[in-house]
């Protein structure tokens, strides 16, 4: 492996992403090296409003692609995620669709609905479900990538929970297998135990430090 290049950019690290509840689960497993001076910064903070048009056809692919992006764009290392639900009853699907599923950028309520709507009749037994995300880390210094992986395992629910979380609709469906409770319902120590990209998240900061951190 290549000598790393050290120099204030590395200092800095940007989360490719304008979701604030993405942005401050990443930072979570970020908080030791913030501690000593990694300076970690949002999109929003630095007024970048560009997004990459996403064609992976993995999760993988896409958050490779958004950290490529902005890494280039800011000459700082980044972290993007992708991720969505899969659905294998419905061929895997929605996938890396899952906020464009029905063709176009649907609301939290178009989604819930469209997702009920093609499981309609569907025994519990094929409603198995995952919540799955990838988070990627690009140095744009000696163009590394490095990715993690994690997922949960659920079911989709017959009907939404009453209130869920904003921006992220396929939530309100999703029962969580580990608690047999509706993911909005878990409580934050039932949440802290599953959060994929929390997980994933503190595996690619144990691999990404020596690049950040002298």
């Amino acid at each position: 492996m290549k000598n790393i290049k050290y120099n204030y950019e590395m200092k800095r690290l940007l989360i490719a992403t304008h979701n604030k509840g993405k942005l401050n689960e990443i930072k979570k497993g970020l908080k030791a090296f913030e501690e000593r001076g990694l300076a970690v910064l949002s999109l929003n903070e630095l007024n970048i409003a560009a997004k990459p048009e996403e064609t992976g056809k993995t999760f993988e692919e896409n958050s490779r692609l958004k950290a490529k992006f902005y890494g280039d764009m800011t000459k700082l290392a980044a972290i993007a995620d992708d991720g969505g639900l899969i659905i294998p009853y419905l061929n895997n699907g929605p996938g890396v669709k899952s906020r464009r599923w029905p063709g176009y950028e649907a609301t939290d309520e178009e989604l819930i609905q469209y997702t009920l709507l093609h499981l309609k009749g569907v025994r519990v037994a094929d409603r198995t479900a995952y919540l799955q995300t990838c988070l990627c880390f690009y140095n744009p210094v000696e163009e590394i990538f490095l990715c993690e992986e994690e997922k949960i395992k659920g079911r989709i629910a017959e009907k939404p929970i009453e209130h869920f979380t904003p921006g992220y609709p396929y939530r309100a469906l999703f029962i969580v297998e580990k608690f047999n409770k509706y993911y909005d319902e878990l409580t934050s120590l039932e949440h802290k135990q599953i959060n994929h990209r929390l997980i994933a998240s503190k595996r690619l900061v144990k691999r990404v430090k020596k690049y950040l951190i002298k």
